[in-house]
């Protein structure tokens, strides 16, 4: 029932879940390999992009013709939901474990921190996104807490900048000057994904990460969950509780639809099944 291949740098094996292509990686080896791309001073492709699914974004891929072309087209998909994880050995698809945008990134830091401390050169990142003064007050704190690596720029665009092309063509411009080698990007689903996507050709760095709420989090704007709501997949829960208004009708949503789309995929997994069979 498993849909598996094989990436072009050798890396594990995927799944179709949802209709997403999922990397089966745990955090350690997504983290060695977005560094290892970071890393690539040979690398003269288009910048590779990272997307971190979970719920909510599993919902939207639904519908949303666009994010699945950003999908496809992306280096590196990894679970972010609990709920994804959860349901993945059910179908003969189990995912290692949850990989979060916002454990990625700050891991991705501290290992080009350590990596720099060996002698090798510092890692230079830039952040896109998050509100006025936010994505500097992040760059400040990751300068003082890892030394090893360089934050080379910020900036929170305004509202509506998506649809301004003078806008975008300033935002690649920043991105260009900077040279970063990383970029983070928390402009929140679908957004971040969609523009990542249509840009990726021109993004002027080796990687981007689509991070969502990551670059609150490292300016110390926005507190995670404790580690052990982390741990049980009960994160979401307390997001809820700190952000009742903006979350309540989104998370209704999802409840609603996620029997649906374990529904479907159960179908789908019993009709392969059958038809290998």
């Amino acid at each position: 029932m498993i849909s598996e291949a094989t990436s072009d740098d050798g890396a594990k094996d995927r799944v179709k879940l949802f209709g997403m292509t999922i990397d089966r990686l745990n955090l350690y080896q997504a983290t060695q390999r977005v560094l290892d791309w970071a890393l690539d001073d040979s690398f003269d492709g288009p910048c590779r992009y990272v997307v971190t699914p979970n719920l909510d974004h599993a919902v939207m891929y639904q519908h949303d013709a666009a994010l699945r072309d950003a999908y496809r087209d992306a280096a590196m998909v990894v679970a972010d939901g609990a709920p994804l994880v959860a349901v993945s050995g059910l179908f003969g698809k189990k995912l290692p474990e949850r990989v979060a945008g916002s454990d990625l990134a700050p891991g991705l830091i501290a290992a080009a921190d350590a990596t720099s401390h060996e002698g090798e050169r510092r890692v230079r990142v830039f952040l896109l996104g998050a509100g006025p003064g936010v994505a500097d007050r992040a760059a400040f704190r990751i300068g003082q807490q890892w030394p090893g690596v360089d934050p080379v720029g910020a900036y929170c665009p305004p509202l509506g900048f998506e649809k301004d092309d003078a806008e975008c063509e300033r935002i690649l411009a920043l991105i260009a000057e900077a040279k970063p080698d990383v970029l983070l990007v928390g402009l929140g689903a679908p957004k971040q994904e969609l523009w990542v996507s249509r840009f990726h050709q021109r993004i002027e760095a080796k990687v981007a990460l689509c991070v969502g709420a990551t670059i609150d989090f490292l300016a110390g704007e926005k507190r995670r969950s404790p580690r052990w709501m982390q741990r049980c997949g009960l994160e979401w829960a307390h997001r809820l509780a700190s952000e009742p208004r903006r979350l309540a009708g989104r998370y209704a949503r999802d409840a609603w639809e996620f029997p649906r789309l374990v529904w479907g995929e159960y179908r789908r997994s019993y009709s392969v099944g059958r038809s290998g069979s």
